[in-house]
């Protein structure tokens, strides 16, 4: 038997999928490391942390697999985009990485949204100016620390910053330059624009390289840390979002790829650059000839994760013998659709799309006397569909109408909250019975480099049956009634959330 291997670099930890050459699953692996945080909205990762969790998670996949009697035939990527990291002339470290959930340049990303250039970045790059994007990240480094920009020699991210410790290159994939906001997406080159803004020069920049590419020559140190093959081929990938869209099988407009983890993204698969003239969407490259347009969003498992915390009687999980999940999704089939007239605005972390707001804050709106836990139960879990809605309905309106949506992660354990999708959205939900759809979409990638398959469309015949749910007409019509509202209400509260952020933070 032969082998594969997909790693997964996300923003916690990191999984590793050992595959056969079917690209079967074998076994899976993870290593944890910490994100720091402060009030000041900074989120960044130790980058040399990152790497020994990269090097463990190999390590422990080339040891469960039989190398004696098989061959290791490549490693492949996906990571999480949107990292910034500043180095020196020996691409030593310079900072921490600033991750996509970074949020302190969020008053340079507000400025630069209200400039003509701003809109003209965004129409030539399809970056969202947001404080996520690397752009602003650098524009606001430049503003509040001067002093370390002056000392950079290089600027990379998680994955350039892997590959040198691994390769000694610095290089990453188009996906992930794609996402930098400083990357012309009709070119493929670097937006002069968006140098001259930063002061960063093209020669200061990984160079920038199809995802199906391969690094073959490990590092004497990378060799003893995973105990692997030096010659072993390590494949760039892409980054995780649009890899995800790829494991799922998701790589035609006609299927939108819905992932809800913690946070959320839709995003669907177009062979040309869509780009949102209302610039509620993003528009990446994923590798030659394809790319990827949608919206991610802060708040989803983690705002359902707030309430059943909150709003789940313990005494009554204890007495019914189950998890708090469990008795929620109970407690919400229990609800009709529409929560009696209650709306939830999920923006416990502010918002990326559609809204790209930062400040964007949560609220209840209609609450009554004669409402409960469990019609606020109810409400949060559609609030955080509803704005999943807005998001697909600006994807519809810009590439067509769906045929059906291909829906991921760790919610569709709960069969309410699937069916709810399915009525919120009036469109068929399949629920794929896979596994990290990140770490399989790498190895297609990985499997496409070493000329296993033809192309990527490849991934269909290996994506496993799905589980099915049309959408309840009746439920449909409650939703359809409710969704304007829910937008009506987002527009009027916006004027103030910077106000009450400003409050929170003082």
């Amino acid at each position: 038997m032969d082998y594969l291997i997909g790693v997964d670099v996300g923003t916690t930890s990191t999984k590793a999928v050992l595959y056969d050459q079917q690209a079967n699953v074998l076994r899976d692996f993870k290593q944890g490391y910490s994100l720091y945080r402060d009030a000041t909205g900074m989120a960044e990762q130790d980058p040399d942390a990152l790497v020994r969790a990269v090097e463990e998670v190999i390590r422990q996949a080339a040891a469960t697999a039989d190398l004696h009697q098989g061959k290791l035939l490549a490693v492949s990527f996906s990571s999480a985009n949107q990292s910034l990291i500043l180095l020196d002339k020996e691409h030593r470290p310079l900072t921490r990485a600033l991750t996509w959930a970074d949020t302190r340049a969020k008053e340079v990303a507000d400025q630069l949204k209200r400039m003509p250039v701003g809109k003209q970045l965004f129409a030539s790059t399809g970056t969202p100016l947001h404080p996520m994007s690397p752009l602003t990240k650098l524009l606001w480094l430049k503003k509040s620390h001067p002093e370390l920009m002056d000392k950079a020699a290089y600027f990379g991210d998680i994955k350039s910053y892997l590959f040198w410790k691994l390769f000694g290159v610095f290089k990453f994939d188009i996906s992930i330059a794609s996402c930098t906001g400083m990357l012309n997406i009709t070119t493929g080159d670097w937006d002069p624009t968006a140098l001259e803004l930063t002061g960063v020069t093209k020669d200061q920049l990984p160079e920038v390289v199809s995802g199906t590419t391969q690094e073959i020559g490990l590092t004497p140190e990378a060799v003893a840390a995973m105990n692997i093959p030096a010659k072993t081929p390590f494949i760039y990938g892409a980054f995780d979002g649009a890899l995800s869209n790829l494991g799922v099988g998701a790589i035609k407009k006609d299927t939108v790829a819905i992932t809800i983890g913690t946070s959320a993204a839709i995003r669907v698969v177009t062979d040309h650059p869509v780009i949102d003239p209302q610039q509620r969407l993003f528009c990446y490259a994923v590798d030659n000839g394809l790319w990827v347009v949608g919206g991610p969003l802060n708040n989803g498992g983690d705002v359902f994760q707030w309430a059943v915390k909150h709003l789940v009687d313990v005494s009554a999980v204890q007495n019914e013998r189950t998890n708090a999940y469990d008795l929620a999704s109970q407690v919400i089939a229990s609800v009709p659709a529409g929560a009696h007239g209650l709306l939830f605005h999920p923006f416990l972390g502010g918002e990326r799309a559609p809204i790209w707001d930062a400040n964007a804050r949560g609220s209840f709106f209609g609450l009554s006397q004669l409402h409960t836990r469990a019609d606020m139960l109810r409400a949060v879990m559609e609030g955080i569909n509803m704005n999943i809605a807005t998001v697909f309905a600006a994807v519809r309106d810009l590439v067509g109408e769906p045929r059906t949506v291909t829906a991921t992660g760790g919610f569709a354990n709960s069969t309410v909250w699937r069916q709810m999708l399915a009525d919120i959205l009036n469109c068929p939900v399949n629920i794929p019975h896979s596994f990290e759809s990140g770490c399989l979409g790498a190895v297609v990638m990985a499997m496409v480099s070493l000329g296993m398959v033809d192309d990527l469309s490849a991934v269909t015949k290996l994506v496993s049956s799905v589980s099915s749910y049309e959408p309840d007409q009746a439920n449909v019509a409650t939703y359809q009634k409710y969704l304007p509202i829910f937008q009506q209400v987002e527009g009027l509260l916006a004027p103030a959330y910077s106000t009450i952020a400003n409050l929170q933070e003082a």
